[in-house]
């Protein structure tokens, strides 16, 4: 049987990338799956039948709770939230703008705080559910310039901890996902950035002790995991997904 037959997930940034990753696999096993994004959808994944598609501004805190009653109205309920969609730029702290922090804290966190909020009454209605929230390895160390990224990240580490002791009693389970370097438009265009891309690969190749960067139905198939029953007894945690990479010290030369 398939994993998450007869479920109804409302899955942030399902569009591209790490979301699109998860919204296939979560379709491949079964669940019917509304993704919510400012920008619109390829032509294919908007015609399938189980995918509803919900343009929004994530950053607008007034339209999230639309997004949960459009789901709901939907698909007649809401079993599984996945809070993928964020948002990254590379500022130092002198040169960040108050405005540019505001914008990644309303997408990177206020959104998945209260999308949750509000999926709080619907999941009870059904018994129970899932929040599967998308951190990062840079919510438990940091790159260069990216001090309100990991910021962000590190307080949805912290928050799916909080959910999962509150709404436990609900039998609403939250735990999250640490993704590495996972295979985006965003990744791609970063290695094309540098003067040797070919090398730039290599570089990153080698960080990982598996030997490869990821993709994104390797995150698909934890949040999978994650939102099934499978991981019944599973919550509170942070499960790091990047290939070894923040395994392996790195040596002096």
């Amino acid at each position: 049987m398939k994993q998450l037959a007869g479920k109804v997930a409302l899955v942030t940034g399902g569009g591209k990338g790490i979301g699109r990753g998860i919204v296939r696999r979560f379709l491949e096993e079964g669940a019917k799956v509304v993704i919510a994004q400012r920008g619109t959808l390829e032509k294919g994944l908007g015609q399938n039948p189980n995918v509803a598609f919900c343009q929004a501004d994530l950053s607008d805190r007034a339209k999230l709770k639309s997004i949960v009653d459009f789901t709901v109205d939907r698909f007649d309920g809401l079993d599984i939230l996945v809070n993928n969609a964020g948002v990254m730029f590379e500022r130092s702290l002198g040169e960040m703008t108050e405005d540019e922090w505001d914008t990644m804290m309303a997408v990177n966190l206020d959104a998945p705080v209260l999308l949750s909020k509000y999926a709080l009454p619907e999941m009870r209605k059904r018994g129970g559910g899932a929040i599967v929230n998308i951190g990062s390895i840079e919510g438990l160390a940091a790159n260069p310039m990216h001090a309100a990224y990991c910021a962000s990240k590190g307080a949805i580490h912290g928050l799916t901890k909080a959910l999962a002791v509150d709404l436990g009693q609900f039998n609403i389970r939250c735990n999250a996902i640490a993704p590495g370097w996972i295979r985006s438009d965003l990744s791609e265009d970063y290695i094309n950035s540098q003067e040797n891309p070919a090398a730039a690969r290599q570089g990153l190749i080698k960080m990982h002790p598996v030997g490869r960067t990821g993709e994104p139905e390797n995150i698909g198939d934890t949040a999978v995991f994650l939102a099934g029953d499978r991981a019944g007894f599973l919550t509170g945690q942070v499960i790091v997904v990047d290939g070894g990479r923040t395994a392996k010290l790195p040596l002096p030369f």
